[in-house]
């Protein structure tokens, strides 16, 4: 820190963690064409997503750690993706109470916020003990946040908003497919978050970037086509035609 005042080592840690999460959020919300889910909700859902998504999977880790006397990374990957998803269906069973739309498009806005929250508290975590494990070197916690905070958009943000985005999906339209896909989803999310906590190298966290951004803007994509009148995907050409219908 050029100011060397050690007061500013809060800030530091806070808004270093949390700025790209937020602005990713922010990036997302935009691309779904509709900008429909209240700030407010977004806001809450990083706030007690991330809070209750940390405590709940710290706990479930640490009284797993303690019977098995270890904790492969697939259960962590399955207890933190879980932990992330209590808070958005919460909201979900809001929305569904409420009668309001449920669009997938919402779903995974929803997700990347509880990622976000997850993702920054997390990332706090790490840089106050990079803090405390440096004896005091605030060059090791601008590294942390640097390299964490550049690489949160493909992590728990991501995987999350997918999961949540096809569990939107499941309860817009229910089908069995649409539950295999959930399913599906889900354990991919898993996958990619157990290979990103086993392999710790620059070129592995490379590629898992890419395939879980690259799967999130597929999905994103596939999602704007969704039409809450139709309850189905509609061509781009005959939106305004079920539009005009309803």
């Amino acid at each position: 820190m050029h100011t060397q005042n050690p007061n500013l080592v809060p800030a530091l840690i806070l808004l270093g963690a949390s700025v790209v999460p937020a602005a990713f959020l922010t990036f997302a919300q935009a691309r779904t064409g509709r900008w429909e889910v209240p700030t407010t909700v977004l806001l809450v859902t990083a706030f007690f997503g991330g809070v209750i998504g940390v405590v709940v999977a710290g706990t479930l880790e640490y009284d797993a750690l303690r019977d098995l006397g270890t904790l492969p990374m697939v259960v962590v990957a399955v207890v933190e993706e879980s932990a992330k998803l209590i808070v958005p269906v919460v909201v979900l069973v809001t929305v569904l109470v409420r009668h309001t739309r449920r669009l997938p498009s919402d779903g995974l806005v929803i997700g990347i916020a509880s990622g976000m929250g997850f993702a920054a508290l997390e990332t706090m975590g790490y840089a106050f003990t990079a803090l405390l494990q440096s004896n005091g070197n605030v060059g090791a916690v601008e590294e942390t946040l640097f390299i964490r905070g550049l690489t949160s958009p493909a992590g728990h943000t991501a995987w999350t908003g997918l999961t949540c985005g096809a569990l939107w999906m499941m309860l817009s339209s229910p089908s069995v497919r649409h539950l295999l896909q959930f399913a599906a989803t889900f354990v991919g999310a898993v996958a990619l978050h157990t290979a990103w906590d086993t392999f710790g190298s620059t070129w592995a966290y490379l590629v898992l970037g890419v395939l879980s951004l690259g799967w999130l803007t597929l999905m994103l994509r596939h999602y704007r086509a969704f039409h809450p009148a139709a309850g189905a995907f509609i061509p781009a050409g005959t939106r305004h035609a079920v539009g005009d219908a309803r």
